[in-house]
Formats: C-alpha cells, structure tokens, sequence
C-alpha cells in the first residue's frame, strides 16, 4: 500500500468532513436569523440525511462503473457550490433547496473514498485503512465546530462560505494528487465484473454487520439529540462545557482510529475488537444517568469516542471483505446505514426524553447489549473474508 495515498485518504476525508464540522454550530442559528422555527431547523437536518441514505448507494454503484475519483470530484464539487449558495440564501424555502441538493450530490464523496480504501488495501489491512479515514473523520469534528463560532463572529454566513471554500479545495488536491484506485479492467462496465443492485447488500448474508451500523448509528445520534438538554436542565453545564466534553470524545476517536486499530486488529481479530467497541458503547450509555459532574461525563464521552473508532473501523472492514459486489455498492449501503440511523434516532431521542430526561440513554444501552448479543451469537455464521475483495 502506497503511504501517499493513504496520506491523501486522510487528508481528503478530514477536509472534506471539516466543512460539515464548521456548520454544525452555526446551521440553526442562520435558520433561525431568517424566520425558520425549530421544527423547520429539524426538517433541514432531516432533508440532507434523507438524501444520502437514498442516494449514497446509487452514487456507489455509479463509481464501480465509472472510477472513483470522478465521483469524489463530482460530489465535493456539488458539496462546495451548494454550501456557498446555502450562506447567501435569503428565505427558509431557499435552505431547503440547497440543503436537499447538498444531500444529494455528497453523498457521492465520503462513501467512495471508502471504497477507495477497499480497493487499495488487501483484506488483512483493511481495518487498519478504515481507522485512518476514520481518524481524519474524527479530527475534523475536533476542530470543524471550534472553527465555525469563531467564524461566526464574522457573521452567520460566513462558516457556510469557508466550508465550501474548503471544499473547493478538497476538489482540486482529487484533481491534481489523487490517483484512481479502481482499474478499468475491475469496473462492472468492463462485463467481466457483477453488478450489484444499491440496495440489495442490506438484505443479504451481511444484514447483520449492516444493522449494526445502523443501530450505533440510531442510538448514538439519540445521545447527540438529547445529551445537551439532559447535562443543562439537570446539572446546569452550558454549550461551553458541552463543547469540551465532545473535544475530549474527538480527540480519543481520533487516536484510537489512526494509531490502534490496526494493532489491535492485529493481535485479536476483528471480530474481537468489534465486540470491545460495542462493550464499551454499552457501558457509556448505561453510566450516564449515574454520574452528574463535568469530568465524569467527559471520560463517558471518551469511552463513546474510544468504542466508535473500534465499530466503525472494523465492521466496515468486515463488510467489504465479504461483499460479493462492487465496493462502491458496498460502501454506499453503508453510508445508507449510518443516514437512517441519523433520521430516525434523533426522533426517537427527542420522544423518549419528554417522558424521562435519561431514556435516551438507557434505550442506547438496551439497544447495544440486544445487538451485541446477536452478534456474539451469530457472527460465526458470516461468509468467509475474501481474499480478492
């Protein structure tokens, strides 16, 4: 594996992410600026992950067909130009509009650099290229949000210009730096390859990898959803110490992603450190409504950050060392997974604290230990990796 590429990965998938960090902060406040109420603010979260879980997988089955670079490009492309509009839209109706087709067009980014990394690392790696794309994801979440308030002091609109700014230069290091990681000879056109349908991964001998995403995805965002108003209304902490706490999750993510994954995977096996970083969701979850201080929240937050490197990194692995299809489907499904998991938990988050401000917690914690038994259960029941995936 070339170190280069994989430095570029990195560099491209925090880029890339950095843009969404800066926003994250500032969205609501500019919705709000221009007359939109909270449920409004909702639907605009909602729009741009409905259209990734729809089109992520199409976007994926296109790059098997095509290459990969010509769809990172296309979708930080779109990703830039639909952000810059999204900051001199002056109406809610003009939002929507732009955030829809942000949705839509990068979707076809994240996943396919995914996909890229299934294509340049040999089975046995692979684990360890998905954590350092996860780190990159990671760090730019650390930084992305703390970028967009002091930008926002500038103005409102100003973060959402940045971002595309940082998203133009994203599309310009794949123009120029990039190589393409999928020869023309493995590319489903070519005849010689099968082409798989976007949607049917999720249904096949891998459902259960896939519902784990989705599942840590649901219970996570309904943590994401809810944490804020639970540390306030309960212990009083404001946005300030909100954001430290998530610095200190990020920052872990992060290391974990980039300098254990692979080591660990090394010494115990996937399916081992799967197992840890569901473990330690878990305990997260069920260990929050039993402490009430900055420092005790903080180290749950780490473990949330510690188990997320180890879940993501390794069941994608798992997942695209055993698909019997395109790797661009593959990672399309995935993203997918991870969208609907953010459509629906922050629903269900929101529902189940208006009747009890530590549900949200205690249902995360349910849902992990049902899926991790499943998995323990059942995980020996996987197809065997493959050798040429």
């Amino acid at each position: 594996m070339n170190k280069k590429h994989l430095a570029l990965l990195f560099l491209i998938a925090f880029l890339t992410m950095l843009g969404f960090g800066i926003i994250i902060p500032i969205l609501p406040f500019f919705a709000e600026k221009l007359g939109a109420s909270s449920f409004d603010i909702g639907v605009l979260f909602a729009s741009f992950n409905i259209m990734q879980f729809i089109f992520a997988p199409l976007w994926g089955t296109l790059s098997d067909r095509i290459g990969r670079k010509p769809l990172v490009s296309f979708g930080l492309f779109g990703f830039a130009i639909t952000f810059i509009l999204f900051g001199l839209a002056d109406s809610y109706t003009e939002m929507l509009i732009y955030r829809i087709l942000g949705g839509i067009v990068s979707a076809a980014a994240l996943p396919t650099v995914h996909a890229m990394v299934a294509d340049l690392f040999p089975p046995k790696d692979r684990a360890k290229g998905m954590g350092i794309v996860g780190a990159g994801i990671g760090l730019s979440f650390v930084f992305g949000p703390v970028i967009g308030g002091l930008l926002s002091s500038y103005g409102v609109a100003v973060p959402f210009f940045v971002s595309g700014g940082v998203a133009l230069l994203t599309f310009f290091v794949i123009l120029f730096a990039l190589p393409e990681s999928l020869p023309k000879e493995k590319r489903t056109s070519s005849g010689k390859q099968k082409r798989g349908n976007p949607f049917s991964a999720l249904f096949g001998s891998l459902s259960l990898l896939y519902a784990i995403l989705f599942i840590v995805s649901f219970a996570f965002s309904g943590l994401e959803t809810t944490f804020a108003l639970y540390i306030s209304d309960l212990y009083g902490f404001d946005s300030r110490d909100l954001g430290y706490m998530f610095l200190v999750m990020g920052i872990i993510a992060a290391f974990v992603q980039g300098g254990m994954i692979g080591k660990m995977v090394k010494r115990w096996g996937e399916a081992t450190v799967l197992t840890i970083g569901m473990c330690l969701y878990g305990i997260g979850f069920f260990t929050i409504p039993v402490f009430g201080n900055f420092w005790a929240f903080s180290l749950i937050l780490a473990l949330f950050g510690a188990g997320q490197g180890m879940i993501r990194a390794t069941a994608n692995a798992m997942i695209t060392q055993r698909t019997t299809i395109g790797q661009g489907v593959t990672t399309g499904a995935i993203s997918s997974m991870d969208s609907l998991g953010r459509i629906l938990g922050p629903l269900a988050g929101g529902a189940v604290y208006q009747f009890t401000a530590s549900g949200p917690f205690i249902l995360g914690g349910v849902l992990m230990v049902i899926v991790l038994l499943w998995f323990r259960l059942r995980h020996q029941r996987l197809p065997e990796p493959s050798l040429e995936a």
